[in-house]
């Protein structure tokens, strides 16, 4: 399975200075979130490594969207993907007035 991930601004440089990659997923696994960024960080390891910790959770200052949900409220790295999914790569906004 294909998955065409769009990366923010700041994770462009670690991906070839490209605003999306598409990634190759082993047909023989269920595809989710966690094995999108494992075959992303196989091909682009700089993303992944600031996406995801040594432990292989999510960063708390990143966002990983799949058709406009957030991972953190669907099932998070085990969130399914399906043909045709879009997946976005955010960073956290904060901030105040």
């Amino acid at each position: 399975m294909l998955v065409d991930l769009r990366l923010p601004g700041a994770l462009r440089p670690y991906a070839g200075g490209r605003h999306a990659v598409t990634v190759t997923l082993p047909e023989e696994q269920p595809a989710t979130v966690g094995r999108l960024l494992d075959a992303l960080g196989g091909e682009h390891p700089g993303v992944r490594q600031r996406v995801m910790d040594e432990l292989g959770v999510l960063r708390p200052h990143v966002n990983v969207f799949v058709n406009g949900e957030s991972v953190r409220y669907l099932q998070g790295l085990a969130t399914p993907l399906r043909d045709g999914d879009e997946v976005m790569i955010l960073p956290a906004v904060s901030g105040g007035s």
